[in-house]
């Protein structure tokens, strides 16, 4: 069961999240125009070699290693815990990516911002695998075949 204290960390994130959600949107908006503009830019170049920019390397290294985790879940069967097991690694993503602006960024706002990220996307983490955790004697022991009797509890 999920307890007080894990309900009113959830009910802060989920609020948290509300107020964010339209500032993730426009960052991805953001974030997609960029890449785009990248893609073109380096297309138009003279076989001109973009200079090194770790930053952006690492936010792309970051949802390089999201899509792979992402893309490595088996489907269970169980819309909630195939939402929770894609949910994980995204949520780990926005913390990698947020650890990259407090590296990079210079911005206060987006730092904060940050900042919050990684607070708020670990405590849904820890939740989501205690959630996980709580299912899986569940889940194995559909999926466990009875043992076989060896006779031990008819011997004298």
């Amino acid at each position: 069961m999920i307890t007080e204290r894990e309900t009113t960390q959830i009910n802060r994130a989920i609020s948290a999240s509300r107020l964010l959600f339209p500032v993730a949107v426009a960052l991805t908006i953001l974030g997609i125009g960029l890449l785009r503009a990248g893609a073109q830019s380096e297309t138009l170049a003279d076989n001109s070699q973009p200079a090194a920019d770790p930053d952006w390397s690492e936010l792309i290294a970051s949802m390089d290693k999201m899509h792979m985790a992402m893309g490595a879940i088996k489907r269970s069967g169980n819309a909630d815990v195939d939402f929770v097991r894609l949910m994980l690694p995204h949520h780990q993503a926005a913390i990698d990516m947020a650890k990259t602006q407090l590296l990079y960024g210079k911005d206060p706002q987006m730092r904060r911002l940050a900042q919050e990220i990684i607070t708020d996307q670990q405590l849904e983490i820890e939740l989501m695998q205690r959630w996980l955790k709580q299912r899986e004697p569940v889940t194995t022991k559909e999926n466990q075949t009875p043992a076989a009797n060896t006779g031990k509890d008819n011997q004298k």
